[in-house]
């Protein structure tokens, strides 16, 4: 990333290492539905075609990007919301395959959006 931000921000769009497919970012901290114990940096979906269907979400780290194409609006709210990420994810232990780390302390980690309103 560019020092500002720990994650590139929503509506970024990546291109990943050996793709030819464009991803957009459409959230962080991932945890797919096969495997609980594992997660990933960013979801994303196909550019231009954004989602078609919920089968098809892509999850990915950081470490398989291969480049940044386009960075996502930042605001003084996206930055606060980075701001609460960073927060949660040091409250996470994540071990080097992306696996969680579950123990005493790490169990109680939340994170909560807009106080629950949308």
């Amino acid at each position: 990333m560019d020092g500002d931000s720990l994650f590139l921000p929503i509506g970024s769009v990546v291109l990943l290492k050996g793709a030819t497919k464009k991803v957009m970012v459409t959230g962080f901290c991932s945890i797919p539905n096969n495997n609980k114990n594992k997660i990933y940096d960013y979801s994303g979906c196909a550019y231009p075609e954004g989602f078609i269907n919920t089968n098809e979400v892509c999850l990915f780290n950081t470490d398989q990007i291969d480049k940044i194409l386009f960075k996502g609006y930042v605001d003084e709210e996206e930055k606060d919301f980075q701001k609460k990420l960073i927060n949660l994810i040091s409250k996470i232990k994540i071990d080097s395959n992306h696996n969680l780390v579950k123990d005493d302390e790490s169990n109680g980690a939340e994170f909560s959006v807009n106080n629950g309103a949308f």
